[in-house]
């Protein structure tokens, strides 16, 4: 399996390649050069999720030199459950939330960082993400003290929750964050102008662990072909997912899975009031603008980088039309679903995942999964004056929250990141 940019299909890359580049040379997004199909009888109900991991991944790492430790590098990363709750007769909630820093960032992460770690390293790499919320503390956890990498995490200063950021800022030793002065496509655009700088380059060596890196996307398609393939093995018909979004990576994952050939009968996002991807499904233009807090604010993105993957999949403006589907909701709306979902179910659910269920509500009466993507604990703030009740906050989360927390505020410019940088890590 090669892989190729989503500006230059050309040029090939192997897996290990792509992984530690993170972006392409000509600023493209890596992808497969062709989506495997799948034969759903080499998988089977009796099967674990490392089992079915390291079955649907083999073909992406054929003749790499990762090859060979995909089994150990599945075992290692997906230590947590993957959960899949029924909330009523035709809605499932695939809960993503059980992982060291509680939400589905920490599939991805935890994949990357084991895929890293097994590449042999002349020099440190150095991995630079932006965060709106859940990554940066999730590639915190996963790369925390590993021999080989150094990680700065970027995030929006006062734009995050108080929890998120304590994830953030807990690590130390080889994870440097920074709280950034302005927002998260400032924080996105500091990474990806990073990676056109020599400095960073070749003294740095840098890479991301965002959902630019396709390390990311390839352990997130397979809880979706998981989820699918558990629905049609007990139902013998497809499902569809409904997915809180805001970069797109997530959501281009399921697509991959579903172009796989995976029992997925269809894909809805949900966006909050950052209404890009739904501005070009109505009009056509793709049409980039500042982003907007919102509650949801691990979806508050004006310039999601994953639609250039999700464009290539769908080429042609009416197939995209016809393929993807997203609803904006409000503030209000997120508020009023999280009230009605707990006087329902008697459930917590974060904002992320309340777009989510707003979104069923206003869909058919086929068979949906609702993805959540974040413990509620994180959102205390937002979430208790709506259900008058105090959220039980996680083992994992008392964990870090009794930790010290040490983080930098800089100004939206590489050259102060590059100064901090070189004195945190004795450059």
């Amino acid at each position: 399996m090669h892989y190729i940019s989503t500006r230059n299909k050309n040029k090939l890359y192997s897996l290990s390649e792509a992984l530690q580049k993170g972006l392409a040379e000509d600023g493209g997004l890596f992808i497969p050069e062709y989506f495997p199909k799948v034969n759903l009888t080499d998988y089977n109900s009796q099967m674990s999720y490392i089992d079915f991991a390291e079955k649907l991944l083999q073909n992406f790492f054929k003749n790499d030199i990762l090859e060979k430790n995909l089994r150990e590098i599945c075992a290692n990363a997906f230590i947590f459950p993957v959960k899949i709750e029924t909330i009523d007769s035709n809605t499932q909630m695939l809960d993503l939330c059980q992982g060291p820093t509680l939400s589905f960032k920490d599939f991805g992460a935890r994949f990357l960082a084991e895929c890293l770690n097994k590449i042999s390293h002349k020099n440190k790499s150095t991995i630079m993400v932006a965060t709106s919320g859940d990554t940066g503390s999730a590639v915190a956890s996963a790369f925390y003290k590993k021999e080989n990498t150094q990680v700065i995490v970027l995030y929006p200063k006062g734009k995050i929750s108080e929890k998120q950021e304590k994830q953030i800022t807990c690590w130390g030793k080889n994870i440097l964050s920074l709280a950034v002065l302005g927002t998260f496509d400032d924080c996105q655009r500091l990474v990806k102008q990073a990676f056109n700088e020599n400095w960073w380059q070749n003294v740095m060596n840098i890479s991301s662990a965002n959902s630019i890196n396709i390390g990311r996307l390839l352990p997130q398609m397979i809880y979706y072909a998981y989820s699918s393939f558990a629905y049609f093995n007990k139902n013998k018909t497809s499902v569809g997912f409904i997915i809180p979004t805001g970069n797109l990576g997530n959501a281009t994952a399921a697509y991959w899975a579903k172009e796989m050939g995976f029992p997925i009968r269809e894909i809805s996002l949900a966006t909050n009031e950052n209404r890009v991807i739904n501005d070009y499904i109505e009009s056509g233009v793709f049409s980039p603008r500042k982003s907007v807090l919102t509650l949801a604010n691990a979806m508050d993105v004006g310039n999601p980088s994953n639609f250039e993957r999700l464009s290539q999949l769908f080429q042609d403006y009416s197939i995209f039309k016809k393929n993807v589907s997203s609803i904006s909701v409000s503030n209000v709306e997120i508020k009023q679903t999280i009230g009605n979902f707990y006087n329902n179910y008697k459930r917590i659910i974060c904002p992320h995942t309340a777009t989510g269920f707003f979104v069923r509500k206003n869909k058919s009466a086929h068979s949906w999964i609702v993805v959540s993507t974040a413990d509620p604990c994180k959102f205390d703030d937002i979430i208790e004056p709506i259900i008058q009740e105090k959220i039980p906050i996680p083992e994992q989360m008392q964990n870090l929250l009794n930790r010290e927390s040490m983080h930098w505020e800089v100004k939206a410019e590489l050259s102060d990141i590059e100064k901090i940088a070189a004195k945190y890590f004795n450059i």
